[in-house]
């Protein structure tokens, strides 16, 4: 038997994918990419017969399978830890905004607004007798936000099924690893700087050996109006508003599923700043670097994260 270490890359989820492992005796790109079309199909809005996309048309007693009802209960668990601010059911105000799948591009009124935040509130989405039930046919539901970092989730259970102690998997930014590098060195990854993340030199590096890690912010995904208004991805779903913050970058790590760094990272975006210092005084098992923008213009970091 021969082992070796294989880099695999590739595209998945609107993104790039790229997973490094040490020691393995197979080329599994073949498997992940079959695992990844099982996951597009149960969660890809952009795909029109996806099981997510059937909720949300209103077809009644969508079979849902593993993939749908484990991203589902994490989604519950962490919109009632954060209060709301990671919520699955912004899908409507993602598309009216212009950042979903029906590529709408509107400036919402406040009237507009209001009656989006109607069918807004995961509290409004059950899971029941194997099914999902929504208390509105209107309610569409977007996993976007949790979907890169569960992937990545995938991959690595699936390459610890076959005895691979030491990787990397990264998708579209998001990473979790295990193990070290050859001659026991950490995997590790440089942290773009936000406000000249054109350059991409990275703004510092982080050891990431045995940890999850997602990133969050409004640097990049963003449209400007005709009138110069600026409107960013990140959904406020507590107000349905689209505004930028001084909250430019959200990185939380954590030895924990990738998953669920990746939906605090959404819900630290949209609480801002103060609100996401105080949750973490409550959850000290997750580390951040919040990037944000100072009144004269500056870049700030806000740190719990000592780099071990």
């Amino acid at each position: 038997m021969v082992f070796q270490d294989y880099t695999l890359s590739g595209l998945v989820f609107g993104t790039t994918y790229k997973i490094v492992y040490l020691n393995g005796t197979s080329n599994y790109q073949k498997s992940i990419d079959s695992l990844f079309l099982k996951m597009n199909t149960s969660l890809s809005t952009y795909i029109p017969n996806s099981a997510i996309s059937k909720i949300n048309n209103g077809v009644k007693a969508v079979v849902i399978d593993d993939f749908f009802v484990e991203v589902f209960k994490k989604s519950k668990r962490i919109f009632k830890e954060t209060e709301g601010f990671f919520d699955p059911t912004v899908g409507n105000l993602v598309n009216a905004w212009g950042f979903g799948p029906k590529n709408e591009k509107f400036d919402l009124t406040p009237v507009q607004v209001a009656r989006q935040m109607q069918f807004v509130g995961f509290d409004k989405v059950q899971y029941v007798g194997g099914c999902i039930v929504k208390r509105h046919p209107e309610i569409y539901l977007d996993f976007n936000s949790i979907a890169k970092g569960y992937g990545i989730d995938v991959v690595a259970r699936f390459l610890e099924s076959k005895n691979i102690t030491s990787y990397l998997v990264e998708i579209g930014g998001e990473i979790r690893t295990n193990g070290f590098k050859n001659l026991q060195q950490p995997w590790s990854i440089k942290l773009v700087d936000p406000i000249a993340s054109e350059f991409n030199s990275g703004y510092k590096k982080i050891n990431l050996s045995n940890k999850s890690m997602a990133t969050s912010g409004n640097y990049r995904k963003f449209r400007v109006t005709d009138s110069g208004r600026k409107y960013v991805h990140t959904i406020n779903p507590k107000t349905g508003e689209a505004k930028e913050s001084t909250l430019l970058s959200v990185s939380v790590i954590a030895a924990m599923d990738c998953a669920d760094v990746d939906a605090y990272a959404t819900a630290f975006m949209a609480m801002g700043l103060e609100k996401t210092k105080t949750f973490l005084e409550i959850s000290p098992k997750l580390k951040v670097i919040l990037l944000f923008e100072n009144s004269q213009g500056d870049l700030e970091e806000y740190t719990n994260y000592n780099g071990k």
